[in-house]
């Protein structure tokens, strides 16, 4: 074996998209034995690496000690301190992540970063004469970054992690799985565009919260999330509300171990996708062809409406929906949902 290479990955953004550069630095050290990877993020983001080998954390804190211009140089220096750093892998390529890598390319280190394809999302996103059609996924843009630094990354479907033993922490709120489809609801995402209106969601949970050997689960995040889901779930007794009450490692072991997730266009999604859960997601002002649709995630278990010339109108669902109906949500009915997860765990 050659010398070690260490590359410094960053991206320093929000669970979901932190959750997609997990099978690609996985894949990426699977093919490079010669290779480590030091990755540089969000530091609640941590129990992500966890049991990957070769795969360091290196928590950021860019609203505190890391902050501006200053900080990221401290955030530099730190990692220079720490690693001997062989090339930069730039998987978020905005202001942040493109000063860390100037300290680094000044210092003689190659970098390489993601290309975003902002102008064919427009296409795909504008009003008027919209190019529908798929784009490259996120998942193959970043795999993309590593092979201009000369490396290996062939992507595949396969899960990223097993199914992990649940602890007695969860256990003690789950009970056993006993033979039971276990199912996992989670109903929030970032911006109203990308969400299932609660009510037709209480809709689904009725359906499901029916049928015999089916245990739900509610996952969120967040007083108010937890507020609203406890409120949803006293309608069911049966179904158990998991948001809220578990650390990202336990909540992870919880996903790990379900038949199915029901998911918007949000982080739940991709940590499913890490252990091959399959995810019923439900897509209104954003689309899979935009590329991030979850890893290895089978294209008809979407549930979208097709024949809405407004869509999409956003790449991340952040604008108001210019119709003021929410159509591309509103029209999904809940027996939809319903009948594409009893599809999978019937």
């Amino acid at each position: 074996m050659g010398t070690v290479k260490t590359i410094l990955v960053t991206r320093l953004s929000a669970l979901g998209d932190v959750a997609m550069t997990i099978p690609v630095m996985k894949q990426v050290l699977d093919e490079n034995p010669d290779v480590e990877i030091v990755f540089v993020t969000n530091r609640n983001w941590g129990a992500l690496c966890a049991g990957i080998p070769r795969l360091s954390f290196f928590p950021a804190d860019v609203k505190g000690i890391h902050k501006g211009i200053k900080g990221l140089y401290r955030l530099f220096r730190e990692v220079r301190k720490a690693h001997r750093i062989t090339a930069v892998a730039d998987l978020h390529n905005v202001l942040r992540s493109q000063i860390i890598r100037t300290f680094f390319r000044l210092s003689g280190t190659p970098v390489a970063a993601i290309d975003k394809g902002r102008a064919e999302k427009k296409a795909l996103t504008r009003r008027e004469n919209k190019v529908l059609q798929p784009l490259s996924s996120t998942i193959e843009r970043y795999a993309e970054v590593f092979r201009q630094l000369g490396l290996r990354c062939e992507m595949g479907r396969k899960p990223v992690f097993q199914p992990r033993i649940l602890p007695g922490s969860v256990t003690a709120v789950t009970g056993p799985k006993q033979g039971k489809k276990w199912i996992g609801l989670a109903p929030f995402a970032t911006y109203r565009e990308k969400m299932y209106p609660l009510e037709k969601m209480a809709a689904v949970l009725g359906m499901l919260a029916r049928e015999q050997g089916i245990q739900l689960f509610l996952l969120g995040g967040g007083k108010q999330e937890v507020a609203l889901l406890t409120q949803l779930a006293a309608q069911y007794p049966e179904v158990i509300v998991a948001a809220g009450r578990f650390s990202l490692e336990e909540e992870l072991a919880l996903i790990s171990q379900l038949d199915v997730m029901i998911s918007m266009d949000s982080a739940n999604m991709h940590l499913a996708s890490l252990f091959g859960v399959p995810v019923v997601s439900v897509w209104g002002a954003t689309h899979p062809f935009a590329g991030f649709m979850g890893y290895g995630q089978a294209p008809e278990n979407a549930v979208q409406i097709h024949d809405l010339p407004c869509r999409p109108c956003s790449v991340f669902g952040n604008k108001p929906c210019f119709r003021g109906d929410h159509a591309c949500m509103e029209w999904i009915k809940p027996v939809q949902i319903a009948e594409k997860v009893n599809e999978i765990v019937l």
